[in-house]
């Protein structure tokens, strides 16, 4: 497809940045000191059965864009550039060297005699492959958005890649370790569609430290370690991986309590983690959070959205800002989550450069708190009837159970004050991920894990024209203030403009941050190496049984 240079930057900027995840929750450790290790073999570290409810889409890099299915890829593809475990900053993995070589260019020269376990060749043409496929496809629920910065791909030999983009950006390096980056063998992909998971299993057409030797959708996957892999993260220490899906956290949690599993990895209640602190035999690891969950408005069919018989934008921004004015984060905290989460106020998580809490000082009491009065007040002032009528649609099965806790809170917080009559419904995510891009849901539940850890992977995939939300919101003042930021090289420079984009959105208010979270995972007591880290990515390498 061929695209203007500004809608190629738009429909990049929509997913640069960060997730998503979205970080998504890391496991790392690893043993790659120098890179290469000259093919991986098992390190004796034993068995390892990982539990989860994080369901999945599909392993195909074009067609996924959600926490589990990278899970599972992270684990199986190569990517050009990765981080060490414990750090989030990357580093060439297949690659020899990775550079900016021009303003908009950036050249990566690959380490020889890479092979996919299957026996073919990588080259740089399976590379080109790789990122030329993804934008082709440009699947609704894939991560193409992320590349929407890059113009072309060339490959002058056999070991050389050179990236061409659009516009400076200094997140890209990020960007070639994220969901949009792995790279997939040409001789079995096709270039134009996605491949079934049963088929890419059946091909082998694995790089990364493992391969799949079992293939069951949402039920079990056993990995084992690929002799193939020549990269950052070296050798697995143990001998295999399987991950068993769960459709129920109580049936997690008794599976790890009673040893059935070895690790539970997402996502128990709140209640069951609190419980689980003090019971014997078993660990809680814990990570730094740049998980988010929040709510996305679709400014079409919300309430006077643009797409309906009353359309009135000003009406549907009074809205908006009425439910930013009632609903209270820190009950929903303190009662849903146990404090797992904590309430968030904007749209970049603390602990990021550029964090600030803009949307506690637009709305509410002013101090984080609800202010009804101030809600009713702007409905009156836009002629907004009341109740108004709205339909919230989430998912416990992604999400987590305690998604029914908190949903029924979002409801009731709204209900109470007469200014909203409001009904929430749950679906399940296969069909949720789809309906939530097909205007069906006035309101949605979303969460997200950072693709990196970087300010702009919470704004431009969000609210750029061209975002992954597809929930309708566009404005060119903002679509400016990404490129600006991401462009920025001085440090405090792109802080400042990270700060006042944030207040920026905070006036449209196309989502509602509600909540921030921490990376957990249960362990038995006899397991090591489970490292939660930055990078947001579970890492099974370095996971030993001892």
């Amino acid at each position: 497809m061929r695209h203007t240079t500004t809608h190629r930057r738009s429909r990049a900027l929509a997913g640069t940045a960060l997730a998503a995840a979205l970080l998504l929750s890391a496991c790392g450790g690893g043993n790659g000191d120098d890179g290469g290790n000259g093919g991986a073999e098992g390190g004796g570290g034993g068995d390892i059965l990982i539990g989860t409810t994080d369901v999945k889409v599909a392993i195909d890099p074009a067609g996924s864009y959600d926490n589990a299915s990278f899970l599972i890829m992270n684990q199986v593809y190569p990517f050009l550039l990765n981080s060490r475990p414990g750090e989030s900053e990357v580093e060439p993995d297949i690659a020899e060297t990775a550079e900016f070589t021009g303003e908009t260019e950036f050249t990566v020269t690959l380490k020889e005699g890479l092979t996919f376990a299957n026996g073919n060749e990588l080259t740089s043409s399976d590379v080109k492959f790789s990122f030329d496929r993804q934008t082709e496809i440009m699947h609704e629920n894939g991560p193409a958005y992320l590349l929407g910065n890059l113009e072309s791909v060339e490959t002058p030999d056999e070991q050389t890649v050179v990236f061409h983009l659009a516009e400076p950006d200094q997140t890209f390096p990020q960007v070639l370790s994220s969901p949009v980056a792995p790279i997939v063998d040409e001789e079995v992909f096709p270039a134009d569609e996605l491949l079934p998971d049963d088929d890419i299993v059946a091909e082998q057409a694995f790089a990364g430290p493992y391969v799949i030797d079992d293939y069951s959708f949402n039920d079990i996957v056993t990995l084992s370690p690929n002799e193939a892999y020549d990269g950052l993260l070296g050798a697995p220490e143990n001998d295999s991986i399987t991950i068993e899906y769960f459709s129920e956290s109580s049936n997690l949690r008794m599976a790890v309590e009673q040893g059935d599993v070895d690790i539970a990895y997402r996502t128990l209640l709140a209640t069951d983690i609190d419980d689980l602190r003090d019971a014997e035999g078993l660990n809680i690891v814990e990570g730094p959070g740049g998980e988010i969950r929040y709510l996305v408005f679709n400014l079409a069919i919300m309430p006077y959205g643009s797409e309906t018989e009353e359309a009135d934008p000003e009406a549907a921004l009074a809205i908006r800002q009425a439910v930013a004015d009632i609903l209270d984060r820190e009950e929903i905290s303190e009662q849903a989550f146990l404090d797992t989460y904590t309430p968030l106020y904007s749209f970049v998580p603390e602990g990021l450069p550029g964090a600030n809490q803009a949307l506690m000082e637009l709305y509410g009491d002013g101090n984080g708190g609800p202010d009804p009065d101030r809600a009713a007040d702007r409905l009156e002032e836009a002629g907004v009837e009341t109740p108004v009528e709205l339909h919230i649609e989430y998912g416990t099965d992604r999400y987590g159970e305690a998604s029914a806790d908190e949903y029924a809170m979002i409801r009731d917080q709204l209900n109470d004050t007469g200014l909203f009559d409001v009904t929430i419904q749950s679906t399940e995510w296969t069909q949720f991920t789809e309906e939530r891009t097909q205007d069906i849901y006035p309101v949605h539940q979303l969460g997200w894990f950072p693709d990196y850890p970087d300010a702009d992977n919470y704004l431009s995939p969000f609210f750029h024209s061209e975002n992954f939300l597809a929930n309708h919101f566009s404005d060119e003042e903002v679509d400016e203030a990404l490129i600006e930021q991401v462009t920025e090289e001085d440090p405090e420079e792109r802080e400042a403009k990270i700060e006042e984009l944030q207040y920026m959105v905070g006036e449209h208010l196309p989502t509602l941050p509600m909540q921030q979270g921490s990376q957990i995972a249960v362990t038995a007591d006899y397991i090591d190496g489970v490292v939660l880290d930055a990078s947001f990515k579970l890492r099974f390498g370095s996971i030993t049984a001892e």
